[in-house]
């Protein structure tokens, strides 16, 4: 793990100047942080505002922008305004990313920086990422993928290095809780986002609500199922989330797992 994190650190030195695609989670986080230990004032980072994430993640990422010393610029996207991205199809991140990474391209050339950088990680070549195809067209680099440092790795040098997010919840657009082929909405993505936040008001740290029309399935980490058996508990979930407009409202018994809603393209192409 430390010859990584040498690797790592050579990457970024050979790179000059640096623009961090910045979200605020582990991997960006730590991205920032080593990029800003060895680069010093030749790093900037850039996150996208968007309809797509909540708020308070943005407001995450301006904070630690700022106690880590980074320049830090906030670009405004409208994913909603793209058909691509609103009809959903599995190559939906392809396209929010290839708009995404084209803005920050045009930001690093204005800010006279060499490179764009993301947090890909090594794990996440055993996923479903279309996105990763647009970062290499536009020529991003994704330095920890490059040093194969899993996630469990980045949580570790996170901790060992004193980074609040060390053990955040991972986070994801709030598309990614809509099922393929069906459309992202403004409304659907709202009652999403207001529902994760009252459970996670309620003490549950990893979850996310998918959006199956008038079905909300839950997922949760299999050690904070136990809440749902409290009846009390129980009923304040399901009132809040029929009032967000759910019908019926599920606890999936497989628990959390990133990338949940990839496991239909196991068995074919929705469409």
């Amino acid at each position: 793990m430390e010859e990584k994190l040498a690797n790592l650190k050579r990457i970024l030195s050979n790179m000059g100047t640096v623009l961090v695609a910045f979200s605020g989670g582990v991997d960006s986080t730590f991205l920032l942080k080593v990029a800003h230990d060895v680069l010093k004032n030749k790093v900037s980072a850039a996150t996208a505002s968007s309809e797509t994430y909540p708020v308070f993640e943005l407001e995450a990422a301006r904070k630690i922008a700022r106690e880590l010393g980074v320049r830090h610029f906030i670009i405004q996207t409208e994913e909603l305004s793209k058909q691509d991205f609103v009809k959903n199809s599995p190559q939906r991140c392809y396209f929010c990313k290839r708009e995404l990474f084209s803005r920050f391209n045009k930001l690093a050339k204005k800010q006279g920086l060499d490179y764009v950088v993301d947090a890909s990680n090594y794990d996440d070549l055993t996923d479903f990422r279309p996105g990763m195809l647009a970062g290499q067209e536009l020529g991003i680099k994704s330095p920890l993928r490059e040093a194969r440092l899993t996630k469990a790795e980045i949580r570790s040098l996170s901790y060992k290095m004193n980074l609040a997010t060390w053990d955040k919840p991972s986070l994801a657009c709030l598309a990614s809780r809509i099922p393929y082929g069906t459309k992202i909405t403004r409304e659907k993505l709202k009652r999403v986002d207001e529902g994760e936040k009252f459970l996670r008001g309620l003490g549950i740290r990893q979850l996310r609500i998918r959006d199956h029309d008038g079905i909300a399935r839950i997922e949760v980490a299999s050690e904070e199922m136990s809440l749902f058996w409290q009846k009390d508990i129980t009923g304040l979930i399901i009132d809040k989330l029929k009032k967000l407009g759910y019908t019926y409202v599920t606890l999936d018994l497989e628990g959390y797992r990133s990338g949940s809603m990839n496991e239909v393209l196991k068995k074919g192409d929705p469409g």
